[in-house]
């Protein structure tokens, strides 16, 4: 490692560092007594590793030989994985203490996900790809079987486990026949070669690798472990995946598409819309049936993964102009939808009910008559997941739509309008319970601190963030120009 290359992923070996060291301090010291004071530690190492990561990075540089890529369009998701992480594991805590549930691991196997994460988004080599990826997927696990002694948590935990591995097996397979056709593992040299023909079996490697990177994102029809992984997870878990890892791998199938295959976009874009139009429509119908709210936003994390592919789909039309257009499309709807996917679980972590923590969508009947400023802030985030108008969640499908109509491919957007007012049914059915219900059995709210603050600020930004969307939209360009252009 050269000191050039050390620089440049400085941040993840301080994360690496920092992991290591968090768990061998608990190990030696009290740990689960230390669990809280390691939660809030991680929680300012991330807030920290983000503010250093978007205002001190410029320009784009590669570290050993290409493998690692630093430029505006990886600093852009980095910055936005390490925010959603940082807000979700600080809401956490309280939850975690009060059900018993918080173990030193905790923060430390979330650390390790995070990094993971991050190399992924800077990936410019398979090799690289593949060990982000699976640092990421195997603290994920852990995580997600963390409640030892529920039977659910433990299935929850175990099929993610077994079907995770099918999906990695299938990116590993794809990965190997792309190396034996290109020759490399390094994306610069994947594209170089496909400028003398593209081999049928490299085309095989590339839907391959899609379909296993669908599986992280949730995509239909490699959605089925999200509805058993989010209602058995313990709850904190379920909102730490329905939002950063869904940036990381959106953010690895842009960089993979355009940095490697990026000499022929139209096959892979004709992969990546029908995976769009399968997921919003899937994402849709199934929520309708719905009865526990963790199941429900596991659908409706399907159906936004659904419109968040639309605008890299837009991105394959071979129209440079159309291209930056879907992927700043594509970077601000995962912005906003992970905004969005924080503030609602704020709300999740904090419903019980008779002592017990409760997820069922009947109990929130009639909140607004013993909660009107939960309510209210509860309205906001399910009108802006909706897409709604005026509220931010419209410009993230507007943004993606639009990229679709201006790269040609109209009837994209015209599946993604019909699937969005399929869509919005259930989110104001959610709506009406709230302020319309009959309240036969109503949970309590009980809130702490943080997830006060994160609700109410989320809500604000749904309705304040329409003005000029916080100013993501030229950071996102900037991304979107660093990966295509």
């Amino acid at each position: 490692m050269t000191a050039a290359d050390f620089n440049i992923v400085l941040p993840e070996v301080i994360l690496a560092l920092y992991a290591m060291a968090a768990l061998m301090f608990g190990v030696y010291t009290g740990k689960d007594r230390v669990a809280v004071p390691l939660v809030w530690a991680t929680a300012g190492l991330f807030v920290a590793l983000a503010l250093w990561i978007g205002f001190a990075g410029e320009g784009s540089r590669t570290a050993f030989g290409g493998m690692f890529q630093d430029d505006p369009f990886a600093r852009f998701a980095k910055v936005t994985i390490l925010l959603s992480a940082a807000a979700v594991i600080a809401m956490s805590q309280d939850y975690m203490s009060r059900w018993n549930l918080l173990r030193f691991e905790f923060p430390v196997v979330v650390a390790l996900a995070v990094l993971g994460m991050l190399m992924m988004v800077s990936s410019g080599d398979l090799m690289a790809l593949y060990m982000g990826l699976e640092l990421q997927s195997l603290a994920l696990y852990v995580v997600a079987a963390m409640r030892r002694d529920s039977a659910r948590s433990s299935e929850a935990g175990l099929k993610y486990f077994v079907l995770g591995s099918l999906s990695s097996g299938m990116l590993l397979y794809g990965a190997s026949l792309v190396y034996g056709y290109a020759g490399t593992t390094l994306f610069s040299g994947i594209i170089t070669t496909l400028n003398d023909g593209v081999p049928l079996g490299l085309l095989f490697g590339l839907v391959f690798m899609l379909a296993g990177l669908a599986f992280k994102i949730s995509a239909a029809p490699f959605h089925m472990w999200t509805p058993d992984v989010y209602e058995g997870s313990p709850t904190p878990v379920t909102a730490f995946f329905a939002t950063a890892p869904k940036v990381a791998a959106m953010a690895l199938i842009a960089r993979l598409a355009w940095d490697a295959f990026g000499a022929i976009p139209a096959q892979w874009g004709q992969v990546l819309a029908a995976l769009a139009v399968a997921s919003m429509y899937l994402g849709a119908v199934a929520a309708i049936g719905q009865r526990d709210i963790k199941r429900l936003m596991a659908y409706s994390s399907i159906a936004h993964m659904g419109y968040a592919l639309i605008g890299l789909a837009a991105a394959s039309t071979g129209d440079q102009e159309a291209a930056v257009q879907g992927v700043q499309a594509m970077l601000i709807y995962m912005a906003i939808y992970v905004t969005m996917g924080v503030g609602t679980f704020a709300f999740i972590l904090s419903m019980e009910r008779d002592g017990r923590p409760v997820t069922d969508i009947a109990s929130l009947k009639m909140l607004s008559k013993t909660e009107p400023l939960k309510a209210l802030a509860l309205l906001a985030l399910f009108f802006s997941l909706a897409g709604v108008p005026p509220f931010i969640g419209f410009f993230a499908k507007f943004a993606v739509l639009k990229a679709a109509v201006d790269a040609g491919m109209v009837w994209l957007a015209v599946a993604g309008a019909v699937a969005s007012v399929i869509g919005a049914f259930y989110y104001l059915r959610i709506v009406y319970f709230i302020y319309f219900g009959d309240s036969e059995d109503p949970a309590q709210s009980r809130m702490a601190p943080v997830q006060w603050v994160m609700l109410v600020a989320v809500a604000a930004v749904m309705v304040l963030g329409a003005i000029n969307l916080f100013g993501i939209e030229p950071a996102a360009l900037t991304a979107a120009r660093a990966l295509v252009l």
